[in-house]
């Protein structure tokens, strides 16, 4: 048996990516900055497979909605939790509707993806802030994208359609 010596590895493969997932509000700290003041109660909504089908056509998000992540301010707001895959990661967001259904504000809850983390900027997730079912909502068109951070953009503009889409096949006529 003869024995050979290995090529070195390169440092580059010795050394592990860095990942940068972060955990930045809960859901109660959320539902206090859109809603302070105010007691939100859980929503009961049923998702069968003609609304999924339905909130997959109006957003292209494929992962499935949880439904149990629905809160109803007393003045008629909504407060959504939802979840979409960034590159490979979940993205955890909040997005707080007005009484007509209009977006208040969007929130990153948790970030595990390693890059794209720029859709946590303020001035980023401000561009929601007024939309509602009827405007496109879609990356390139009413929302800017940020270079480095194209999936992620497009996934949570996907989400935030997907909750607004949400509003007006369901939680308009509750």
């Amino acid at each position: 048996m003869k024995w050979r010596a290995l090529a070195p590895l390169p440092l580059a493969a010795l050394v592990a990516t860095p990942a940068y997932a972060a955990d930045y509000l809960t859901v109660a700290q959320a539902q206090a900055e859109f809603f302070p003041g105010q007691t939100l109660v859980q929503v009961p909504v049923t998702v069968d497979d003609a609304l999924a089908d339905a909130l997959l056509e109006r957003s292209g998000v494929h992962e499935r909605f949880d439904p149990g992540q629905v809160w109803r301010s007393p003045q008629g707001g909504f407060f959504v939790v939802d979840h979409v895959v960034g590159k490979h990661e979940t993205i955890t967001f909040a997005v707080a509707l007005d009484a007509h259904g209009a977006v208040k504000g969007v929130e990153i809850l948790s970030y595990r993806e390693t890059y794209g983390y720029e859709v946590r900027d303020a001035s980023w997730r401000r561009q929601f802030v007024g939309k509602t079912s009827h405007d496109p909502v879609k990356l390139g068109e009413d929302i800017r994208n940020v270079s480095g951070a194209t999936l992620s953009c497009k996934h949570v503009t996907q989400g935030v359609k997907r909750v607004l889409a949400l509003y007006d096949l369901v939680l308009a006529k509750l």
